[in-house]
């Protein structure tokens, strides 16, 4: 099971996040208040799961969680609030995946802590506000602009996550290595490079390279160069998926739709958007215009290296 940081003391990289994050807390604990609603967005796997449960923790609160794509109806986000207590952390991820219907219900919620009830029916249907107790709303999404503008305005404190830098991850990828008995001796930047500078990434890739040390008992600049060709991880930590798309585009030589590229390397434009993209864009190796997706000049050279070898 990966163990994540437990407070911000121990939360690596995001400085400026978690220093804000750190005095909105202690400003609402000096004044006896929950803290303020508070919505994370950024890339996927860089901390805004772990962030909410350290919220929670230093509140000294309950986190309850869940996904908007279960809260499908009003009915099961009435049911949802009501069983929140005072000071409860509600996190909501993916939250601009909720429905509209949902969305407005939480309008009323977020500003006034009040559930507006419909009672009855026809003629005798009559409209009941229910007052509910001071809590928390944490929201995650890996896209801010698939928010309504109504919400993302109701939350009061947004924090946006970006990767983490090279340094940042050496960091966590030695904290994880020491974890797991993983011995990187002097791969440690080497890993770190190919994390994509994204925690997550990095508990995957050391996991899997404490299999083959585990089984193939190599010393460790021969254990890293093996597990990451056998994992198909190349430098900057692209992946297969990553170069299918990079060749589809180094290819066709114009830019390309999002759905022509979509329905070429059999993968959902919002997979695309939203996970292959972003470290692409991040590290210049395509650019979006307004025709289409293209390949940059250090795309292509990127490639045209990885393919020869």
């Amino acid at each position: 099971m990966t163990k994540r940081p437990e407070n911000l003391s121990s939360f690596n990289g995001q400085e400026a996040l978690v220093s804000n994050l750190r005095l909105f807390i202690n400003a609402a604990k000096m004044r006896g208040e929950v803290l303020d609603h508070v919505l994370f967005h950024g890339p996927p796997g860089l901390g805004k799961t772990t962030l909410s449960q350290i919220i929670a923790d230093e509140m000294g609160s309950r986190l309850i969680r869940t996904s908007a794509p279960v809260i499908d109806s009003q009915r099961n986000l009435m049911s949802l609030l009501a069983g929140l207590e005072h000071g409860d952390i509600l996190f909501i991820d993916e939250i601009h995946r909720l429905p509209m219907q949902v969305e407005e219900v939480l309008y009323t919620v977020m500003e006034d802590r009040r559930m507006d009830i419909i009672v009855g029916e026809g003629m005798e249907a009559r409209s009941v506000s229910i007052d509910l107790e001071p809590f928390t709303l944490v929201g995650a999404t890996t896209r801010a602009g698939g928010l309504s503008r109504p919400l993302f305005d109701r939350f009061p404190i947004v924090q946006r996550l970006d990767f983490y830098s090279l340094q940042e991850m050496a960091v966590i990828v030695a904290a994880i290595a020491k974890r797991e008995s993983v011995d990187l001796g002097d791969q440690l930047k080497t890993v770190a490079s190919r994390c994509r500078g994204t925690p997550r990434v990095a508990n995957r890739l050391i996991a899997r390279i404490r299999d083959f040390s585990e089984v193939e008992k190599l010393k460790s600049a021969d254990l890293v160069e093996l597990a990451f060709n056998r994992m198909e991880i190349y430098e900057m930590g692209l992946d297969s998926e990553d170069i299918r798309y990079l060749s589809f585009l180094a290819r066709s030589g114009r830019p390309i739709g999002l759905s022509t590229i979509a329905a070429a390397i059999s993968e959902t434009p919002e997979a695309i958007e939203d996970v292959i993209e972003p470290f692409l864009l991040r590290q210049g190796l395509i650019s979006r215009t307004p025709k289409g997706r293209m390949i940059t000049d250090f795309g292509q050279e990127y490639i045209s290296k990885v393919l020869c070898n």
